[in-house]
């Protein structure tokens, strides 16, 4: 299939480029494919994109294939042997052991000892294009979208990957930006210019779903009730379904100082069953509901940030500008690792 290019790199390829954080231009276009992330005493202060939790142990990824991990809650880290030294837009593990990371070249990685080293998987070079999310819905079958309509799948834990972007129906290669597994349905795409795919039997096929909202959508997450999301994005848009996108509420945010109008990057559902997102402006947004209200705090520092997950003590750990960020369940900065 031919592959359509834009001239100008949208904003739409994950809230980790929209935030005005620069990373496209940013990132390491590394000319050696079996090249290793430089070890870095202040990797932890780099640019970090998202954070996971791999059974205690903590988690994150970012800029120039860095990739630390943590055994104490955030108080130290310990940076992975990894096989690049491109952007890492995504991590996620289905237990304390197995993970995968996806980032700049298509590339996708893996680990089997709960992310202190990592293998890499699958690179495709010529889609000159990131992997944004991915989503594993159990230790063998999974997915990763990205820009130009990027639709991976595999279901042999990593060992293969096929790209099943004809599944959808995305003629204009719109840039997909996150999935996610949704109780009780079935898994929903959101990207670029508003646009949302929905599939209820594992990912074989996909209906195209009627968005609320033009603009882009950088992820979306399950609330943890049945059928019900979150979709979120530009200017501080967020949407909110309880029946798997057949209709949309938006969810009004409201600031400090007026309308919320902040682009939101990422979101995180705590054990607790708290929602969190974030996003530029420093925000931090809770939710105790399933996401059908939420208290928002801008953090004094403004950074942007780009991703989130709690911690044993209900406090956050944040990551995005300026690396990783402790911070109190409100958001408010505690201490630097």
């Amino acid at each position: 299939m031919t592959q359509v290019r834009r001239a100008a790199w949208p904003s739409a390829a994950g809230a980790l480029l929209a935030l005005a954080l620069g990373l496209w231009s940013g990132a390491v276009q590394a000319s050696g494919n079996d090249e290793y992330s430089s070890e870095s005493a202040k990797a932890s202060q780099s640019l970090l994109i998202d954070a996971a939790q791999a059974g205690k142990r903590l988690v994150v990824v970012g800029d120039r294939g860095h990739i630390l991990f943590s055994d104490d809650q955030g108080k130290s880290w310990t940076q992975a042997r990894v096989p690049t030294r491109q952007l890492l837009t995504a991590v996620t593990f289905v237990d304390d052991k197995r993970g995968w990371a996806v980032g700049h070249d298509a590339q996708i990685l893996a680990t089997s000892d709960g992310g202190a080293t990592w293998s890499k998987q699958f690179e495709d070079l010529a889609r000159e294009a990131p992997l944004l999310d991915i989503d594993m819905l159990d230790a063998q079958h999974g997915f990763a979208v990205g820009a130009y309509g990027a639709l991976l799948e595999t279901t042999d834990g990593g060992q293969h990957w096929q790209d099943v972007a004809e599944r959808l129906d995305n003629p204009d290669q719109l840039h997909l930006n996150g999935i996610a597994q949704i109780a009780d349905s079935g898994l929903f795409i959101v990207g670029e210019q508003g646009s949302m795919f929905r599939s209820a039997d594992n990912g074989q096929t996909w209906s195209k779903v009627q968005s609320p909202y033009e603009g882009s959508l950088f992820g979306v997450i399950a609330t943890g009730q049945p059928h019900t999301l979150l979709a979120y994005g530009l200017r501080g848009n967020l949407l909110r379904s309880s029946d798997f996108g057949d209709s949309w509420q938006p969810i009004a945010l409201q600031a400090s100082r007026g309308t919320f109008a902040f682009g939101l990057a990422s979101a995180s559902r705590l054990d607790d069953g708290s929602l969190v997102l974030v996003g530029n402006g420093g925000s931090v947004l809770r939710s105790q509901d399933h996401g059908m209200s939420f208290s928002v705090y801008n953090r004094a520092d403004r950074i942007a940030l780009a991703g989130a997950t709690g911690l044993a003590d209900g406090s956050l750990l944040l990551v995005g500008q300026g690396g990783i960020h402790l911070a109190s369940a409100q958001g408010a900065e505690e201490a630097r690792p």
